[in-house]
């Protein structure tokens, strides 16, 4: 967090060189456009995700630490079954922003947001720390997730967004 704090309020050619050491001139020279920003990296989930006529979805509903793109992946999710609410509640000739059919797709959508924001929570915090126990409990937990095909499996199908109740849309199913 510190050093994050030092480049962003420092010199622009640092902050440049720094960026080029990380990611490589693939794409070419790397030039500061605009002041750079930074915010903190966390958890934060909004209490509801719904009220009358409006839903919240993505990151407007929750905020993850960015590991492997789950707070796209979840995205995704919300916006599945979010379109899917809809398209069942307009089926049925419901309005579709009313309170009680918006509740439908915060009910589905909540646990596996809160599931999913502890977890890379709890990942973040385990492996961005170097304290000789947890690196020795992760190394253990690692090593028996590699021999484990069912317990590597479930991981896998957890991180692909493939758990909590896949929309259709997602199966590359019409809704």
């Amino acid at each position: 967090a510190e050093d994050a704090k030092t480049l962003v309020e420092g010199d622009d050619l640092v902050f440049e060189h720094e960026l080029e050491q990380r990611f490589g001139l693939k794409l070419g020279e790397i030039r500061v456009a605009d002041k750079p920003r930074a915010w903190p990296l966390g958890l934060t989930i909004a209490r509801a995700f719904v009220a009358p006529r409006i839903a919240l979805a993505g990151d407007a509903a929750h905020g993850i630490h960015p590991i492997a793109g789950q707070g796209l992946n979840l995205g995704f999710k919300d916006v599945a079954a979010l379109a899917e609410v809809i398209v069942e509640a307009d089926r049925l000739g419901q309005d579709i922003g009313a309170l009680d059919v918006l509740e439908r797709y915060q009910q589905w959508r909540r646990f596996d947001t809160v599931q999913m924001g502890i977890t890379t929570d709890v990942l973040n915090r385990l492996f961005s720390n170097d304290i000789t126990p947890l690196r020795t409990v992760r190394d253990i937990g690692l090593g028996l997730v590699e021999r484990m095909p069912r317990l590597k499996e479930f991981f896998i199908r957890q991180a692909s967004g493939l758990s909590g109740g896949t929309p259709r849309l997602l199966k590359g199913e019409a809704i």
